[in-house]
């Protein structure tokens, strides 16, 4: 059972990295600081969000559950999916400034969903 607690937690810290990491990225675009993309900002989110994904397949293995079994993992894994090309519009200076805005609200109701879905792990869902 300890191995389930290290990899829920590695795997909580990670998510709330990942959150946090997200929305400090959107705070230096909006204040006018696009320089992060240039330094650790680059690479960080990148790195931890692979020890996310190693850490949720971990507790695939330890806990048994399956993504098109447990119907709440399966909306998780499709919500992941939606925050990454929102998060992929929201981040990209390319795209014109309300479709940014636009991609980042989407992309924090989509994490603000993932998260209540891991917490609440609703049978009915």
């Amino acid at each position: 059972m300890s191995l389930y607690l290290g990899l829920k937690h590695l795997h909580m810290t990670a998510a709330y990295l990942t959150l946090t990491l997200f929305v400090l990225r959107l705070v230096l675009d909006a204040v006018g600081r696009p320089g992060w993309r240039n330094g650790p900002l680059r690479w960080i989110p990148h790195a931890n969000d692979t020890v996310l994904l190693a850490a949720a397949i971990g507790l695939l293995f330890v806990t048994g559950w399956m993504p098109f079994v447990h119907h709440w993992l399966t909306a998780k894994v499709l919500l992941l999916l939606g925050y990454i090309v929102a998060g992929i519009f929201a981040l990209k200076p390319r795209f014109s400034k309300p479709v940014r805005i636009v991609a980042a609200l989407l992309a924090l109701v989509q994490v603000s969903l993932i998260f209540h879905l891991a917490m609440t792990k609703p049978l009915l869902f």
